[in-house]
């Protein structure tokens, strides 16, 4: 039988660490956990779970740290996890199929990730790879990478992340990613990671910029450029570039026809670019009915990471408003409760106060 290792680097983690640990205890044979240089009780935590613990001094490359976190494994397997990450669903038999049935293959788990926009919680979704058989490492110095050549397929292991709510790393994370660009100054992936940085900041102006020369030279093929296409458009909205965005949309609009992200961000994108310029881009306003029905008639689709909703209530609630202000009423209480049904709180405030409720 294989044997699988949860493997982790932590630092000052006390306050989800056993959250994380909890989660995966039942499913993993041993728990390899790497300190580097924590103060509160986070060793502590670590110990009353079982856990091997090793010091490690950080050296600003979390490369570096997650390769010697692997080494100290002695399993056939290693599941990488952080501490703000935790597994929501019942996979054990799932994992043990795949890393009994898998040699030299990357499992890609679905990491949900929570976030504030606009006021709500948002939920973004994403595969990444995170089962590795033993002997697969690490490169680059931050948003680093699983460096092998093997093959990826998804697994079924769903893991929650909320660290983007309750702690802000971003700046630290800039900091690393502009040292990495001085080496690297045309890595198109280190200039997307510096743009989503910016982006988090809400520094829309530098963050349209890293966007912009990552799109210039990120490959068709690259699994992020998806959501590169995305968050350049909502940079695009922010700082009210619309031409640039025009131009982006044209060139995308065929080859990403099927995601659910691209059309919600276009519906948007020409919301924003009438209300500031009617006279200019009046001609655009069939499009924003257009492109968030095209939402829901692709659904909620796993081919491409998304944001929760896109593709189903947040798409339904935004037809709703535009039927709505275009005095469609009738129209605007279907999408409405669409979206209410599946317990969207805006719906269901613009319903009731529709229906005099």
């Amino acid at each position: 039988m294989k044997t699988l290792a949860l493997v982790m680097i932590v630092k000052n983690e006390e306050k989800h660490l056993a959250r994380c640990l909890q989660s995966v205890q039942q499913i993993v044979d041993n728990i390899v956990i790497v300190d580097t240089g924590s103060t509160d009780a986070t060793k502590e935590i670590a110990y009353s779970f079982g856990a091997n613990v090793f010091d490690f001094e950080w050296v600003n490359d979390f490369s570096a740290a997650r390769n010697y976190a692997l080494m100290q494994s002695t399993c056939d397997w290693n599941l990488v996890l952080d501490a703000d990450e935790y597994i929501v669903n019942d996979c054990k038999g799932i994992i043990r199929h795949f890393i009994e049935t898998n040699g030299r293959t990357i499992g890609r788990i679905k990491l949900v990730n929570e976030f504030i926009q606009n006021g709500e919680r948002r939920y973004a979704q994403s595969y990444l790879s995170r089962l590795l058989p033993k002997g697969v490492t690490y490169s680059g110095r931050i948003h680093e990478q699983v460096d092998s050549p093997f093959p990826r397929k998804n697994v079924h292991v769903e893991v929650y992340h909320d660290g983007y709510v309750h702690t802000n790393k971003t700046e630290r994370n800039l900091e690393l990613l502009l040292q990495e660009l001085k080496q690297h100054p045309t890595d198109d992936y280190v200039l997307y990671q510096v743009g989503k940085q910016y982006k988090l900041l809400q520094q829309f102006n530098m963050a349209e910029k890293y966007f912009e020369k990552s799109y210039r030279l990120v490959p068709l093929h690259a699994s992020y450029r998806h959501t590169l296409v995305v968050d350049y458009l909502y940079t695009i909205i922010a700082n009210r570039s619309f031409e640039q965005g025009l131009q982006v949309i044209a060139i995308e609009k065929k080859r990403l026809d099927d995601s659910p992200d691209f059309h919600f961000a276009c519906g948007l994108f020409y919301m924003d670019a009438i209300f500031c310029h009617m006279d200019r881009y009046a001609h655009l306003f069939p499009l924003i009915e257009r492109c968030f029905t095209r939402c829901l008639e692709i659904g909620e689709t796993e081919k491409y990471d998304r944001v929760r909703g896109t593709g189903s209530f947040l798409a339904a609630y935004n037809l709703g408003v535009f039927y709505e202000v275009t005095g469609q009423i009738e129209k605007a209480v279907h999408f409405y409760k669409q979206a209410a049904d599946e317990g969207y709180g805006k719906a269901i405030e613009r319903l009731n106060r529709l229906l005099g409720k």
